[in-house]
């Protein structure tokens, strides 16, 4: 092999270890955070996805003030515009683009994992909706369930530690 290949492999080798390194320090301080197991307990998060989560999303819980805010901060709420008789409906185009990745994912894994939100897919394409759509009515459906539980999670938990 060439000297300039073998220096390409040792560079690609360092970078490797340090994306690593960097993967376990994630996980190690994520399984910290108090969330850590409301979370992770969502169909399809992982330690990765549920730190990348909670990295875009904060620990403000007062930030967003229903799910229907957190929706459309993450881009997954279509943008309603109305005037007059006039009526449209389109897809939000400026997000949070690392929460919509984490979003997209989220609804490939639960898909696989969660027998709820496949019905819910197989349902949709039985109706006759494409791919598209019905993995993006199942993503929907997940998200809205899951900020709606991680609210009433973590309002219970302040309950209870107050008393």
């Amino acid at each position: 092999m060439g000297a300039q290949a073998l220096r390409l492999l040792a560079s690609l080798t360092t970078k490797r270890e340090s994306v690593d390194y960097l993967s376990a320090a994630v996980e190690t301080a994520f399984q910290q955070h108090p969330d850590h197991e409301i979370i992770t307990s969502f169909p399809g998060i992982a330690a990765q996805a549920g730190a990348r989560l909670l990295a875009e999303i904060g620990d403000d819980r007062t930030h967003f003030t229903d799910a229907r805010s957190l929706k459309g901060f993450a881009g997954a709420a279509p943008v309603t515009r109305a005037s007059g008789r006039s009526l449209v409906v389109s897809q939000r185009r400026i997000k949070n683009d690392r929460l919509a990745a984490v979003g997209f994912t989220w609804g490939l894994s639960a898909l696989n994992q969660s027998p709820g939100a496949r019905a819910h897919y197989d349902r949709r394409r039985a109706t006759g909706d494409g791919h598209a759509a019905a993995f993006a009515y199942a993503s929907r459906r997940i998200r809205s369930m899951a900020v709606c539980g991680s609210s009433a999670a973590s309002a219970s938990r302040a309950t209870a530690s107050r008393t």
